[in-house]
């Protein structure tokens, strides 16, 4: 019995379709598309729900919703917005040292805990397309003002990478971009941000 490959028919196809550009979308096309759900924490994060009712679906995000929650911001953030809001990890939080969110969920320390959350929140609705904008606009870099008045720093880190730097020097990747919201944006980042004061 003779064997007969389809793999080259089937690359000369698709090289065909990529050079008459049946694979290329345009900026603009791209910008039209609906946004798509992204997995995030095993769960499709639908942008039809607000921040809150996609977060609390997330297994990677346990430790900020419990956090949102003792803060009291869970109104502020199902609220009309947009907000970008720059989400950290359940690891993220577990590099902290040892006992500080512990500490930082206790009621008397829900103004600190606060401060900190609102540090991860700029208003608008900035995708990654956005920032990278920004980030070219200003020379390689670009200032962010928080929620909570803190300056964040973002710049590339290779073509495809934006990295957030905080006010104690330290710096955050987003792991995950673009996690659409029906009032916002948020994107995923691997380590908490840490304001100033």
């Amino acid at each position: 019995m003779k064997r007969t490959s389809i793999k080259a028919p089937l690359i000369a196809s698709l090289l065909s379709l990529a050079i008459s550009g049946g694979f290329a979308l345009t900026t603009a096309q791209a910008a039209d598309m609906p946004h798509q759900s992204v997995i995030v924490g095993g769960q499709s994060m639908m942008p039809t729900r607000d921040i809150v009712d996609n977060a609390v679906n997330s297994a990677d995000h346990t430790t900020l919703v419990a956090a949102v929650k003792a803060a009291g911001l869970v109104d502020t953030l199902k609220g009309k917005g947009p907000f970008t809001v720059f989400a950290p990890v359940n690891t993220a939080f577990a590099a902290l040292p040892a006992g500080t969110v512990d500490t930082l969920l206790k009621p008397e320390n829900k103004a600190t805990l606060t401060h900190i959350l609102t540090y991860h929140v700029v208003a608008g609705n900035l995708d990654m397309m956005e920032l990278t904008k920004r980030i070219k606009a200003g020379g390689g870099k670009t200032e962010l003002t928080t929620v909570s008045g803190g300056k964040l720093w973002l710049s590339m880190n290779g073509p495809h990478n934006i990295v957030i730097k905080d006010e104690k020097g330290s710096i955050a990747d987003i792991s995950t971009y673009d996690v659409t919201q029906s009032n916002g944006v948020i994107q995923v980042i691997d380590k908490v941000l840490m304001p100033k004061n």
